[in-house]
């Protein structure tokens, strides 16, 4: 599919065309698969108490969010070269709904740990956000459209940790006991998965021509090659520039997701927060994704116009570098206002630095984008489990996070090391000025 047809302008307030349907409605779905995939964690406190369970149980079930996601991740995007993302997104949502609400009629560990795993699956929203958003947009504006979609849908997430608390209250004013009410609370999010899937399926395509099916029935090569599939995923794997990514990204993303998990908590027993605090304390630092990773994004492609693609890599540089300096500060903070301001400072830094990762995706190979979006994708869960792992072997949050921001600091290195031919550089400046050229019109 050349990139003639794709879009090269993002026109904000506007369904008319299937770029921005698509743009739409991916950030839409993101943000409610991301609200479902951490709607449990507010709540933690109060489940913990319940099921009387202990501080490594509490991070086994943590650990079990994020890591059903690696391997769904890299499913989900050769699924979408061969597919197209509207059959693969569509049908995560109406199948993550399940686990989603099964979460609400869990009785102990186990089950909670198992609906836990399954709902990490629908995490793997983020890869088909970013393959849609890739193949209809341009190379002069792809990295905004993949950042700002994808920072609008993770505030998903910082929405979850500020509401599903009021959500749980509710419940509560309504006469329900505490055990009730954070199952009601959890059902809402199950409902908005089934309804997304109904209007993402009614209202996108896969690309700005139409259906990845009906266009390879008529010879039309898309994105992922003829057949799609597996082969994206081979040619992903043997691409260096794709492992960097990965780390960089598990050096992003996997720290989000690990504060996602643990903010309210620390926030309560570090700092002796109410749940409500905590809660919108934790809940500012997902909400940053609102115009942060766009901003990483935007910061990217006006670099790249200026300068070209190699720039790409030293913005993603520095923005991993000043996420691991503000991950120390976080971790050293005496009194819950400082960490909070210096939950911003980091929290901006590892946002912008994920918009700019997905920035440099649609890049790396053109032929492999469900390979290569997967692959990096599930570096960000990685890095979390790895989190994890980290976090129940030091017992402490503030060792943990200190030993984060350095582990972050050295991932910097990756990011530096991510560079393209004059041959490669030279290709992508001349499918720019081709999109351009042609207006952005099929």
């Amino acid at each position: 599919m050349s990139d003639n047809a794709k879009a090269i302008r993002i026109d904000l307030f506007s369904l008319r065309s299937a770029p921005m349907r698509a743009f739409h409605l991916t950030w839409m779905a993101f943000f409610v698969c991301f609200f479902a995939w951490f709607a449990c964690a507010p709540l933690m406190p109060v489940i913990a108490r319940e099921f009387g369970l202990s501080a490594g149980q509490v991070a086994d079930i943590n650990i079990a969010s994020v890591a059903a996601t690696i391997v769904i991740r890299l499913i989900v995007g050769p699924l979408c070269d061969r597919y197209g993302p509207r059959r693969v997104y569509a049908g995560l949502m109406a199948l993550g709904a399940i686990p989603v609400l099964a979460l609400a009629f869990s009785h102990d560990y186990l089950t909670l740990l198992l609906c836990r795993l399954g709902i990490g699956a629908v995490g793997a929203s983020f890869v088909i956000t970013q393959y849609h958003t890739s193949v209809m947009f341009a190379p002069n504006v792809v990295g905004t459209a993949n950042a700002a979609s994808a920072g609008w849908g993770n505030a998903g997430a910082g929405a979850a940790q500020a509401l599903v608390p009021l959500l749980f209250a509710a419940a509560m004013a309504l006469g329900l006991g505490e055990s009730s009410a954070w199952r009601a609370a959890l059902v809402v999010p199950a409902i908005a998965m089934l309804a997304m899937a109904v209007l993402y399926w009614r209202y996108t395509q896969d690309c700005p021509q139409g259906d990845f099916l009906d266009l390879r029935r008529r010879g039309v090569e898309v994105e992922g090659g003829k057949k799609g599939g597996w082969s994206s995923f081979a040619a992903a794997c043997s691409n260096y520039r794709v492992w960097m990514l990965f780390v960089t990204y598990g050096a992003c993303f996997g720290v989000e997701l690990f504060i996602h998990n643990i903010a309210a908590l620390y926030y309560v027993d570090h700092f002796k927060l109410s749940l409500r605090e905590a809660g919108m304390a934790a809940g500012v630092f997902g909400l940053l994704a609102l115009f942060a990773r766009a901003l990483g994004g935007w910061l990217s492609d006006r670099a790249a116009s200026r300068r070209g693609l190699g720039v790409r890599s030293t913005l993603l540089f520095v923005l991993i570098l000043g996420e691991g300096l503000g991950l120390l500060w976080f971790a050293h903070a005496g009194t819950a206002a400082v960490a909070i301001v210096a939950m911003v400072v980091f929290g901006l830094f590892t946002h912008m630095a994920c918009g700019a990762t997905y920035a440099l995706v649609p890049f790396v190979d053109r032929k492999a984008l469900g390979g290569v979006a997967g692959i990096v994708g599930a570096g960000g869960n990685v890095g979390a489990v790895a989190a994890g792992f980290l976090m129940k072997g030091m017992g402490d949050v503030q060792q943990t996070v200190t030993l984060l921001g350095l582990f972050v600091t050295a991932s910097a290195l990756c990011a530096i090391a991510v560079r393209f031919s004059a041959e490669h550089q030279a290709g992508e400046a001349l499918l720019r000025e081709r999109a351009l050229a042609a207006g952005g019109r099929p």
